[in-house]
């Protein structure tokens, strides 16, 4: 399974999801996410909690097993792909910078993607969830 940023910082801040996120990830038998949504999430948390909410998330990256992915030439071109198909100002999906790096390893893993919102229903790519 592959892990948008959403859905992380829904555990991280305790949204309603978290509980069921959470298990979603234990659950799975591989959970990764790329590395460019690994530092959206570091931006996003260490802007909200500072240092030690990104101490926080990475002990739930070890303790969950979660990969962190490096950006391939071929996930890039999946990336610019999703933009043009489902990019913000383009459809009603909006993908943004993270999102269409996300949508890019769960298509090149050929892997459900977990995530929170509504933006990656309006695209093609299966919802863990």
């Amino acid at each position: 399974m592959t892990i948008d940023t959403s859905a992380m910082v829904a555990i991280l801040y305790g949204e309603p999801e978290a509980a069921a996120f959470t298990r979603l990830i234990h659950d799975s038998a591989t959970s990764r996410i790329s590395v460019a949504n690994y530092l959206e999430l570091s931006m996003v948390i260490e802007r909200q909690l500072g240092p030690e909410g990104m101490r926080q998330a990475d002990a739930f990256f070890r303790r969950a097993a979660i990969d962190i992915e490096p950006v391939t030439v071929g996930q890039g071109h999946l990336a610019r792909q999703a933009f043009l198909d489902f990019g913000t100002g383009r459809h009603k999906a909006g993908l943004n910078f993270g999102d269409c790096f996300a949508y890019a390893l769960a298509r090149d893993f050929d892997e459900p993607l977990l995530f929170k919102g509504n933006d990656f229903t309006e695209t093609d790519i299966r919802s863990a969830a």
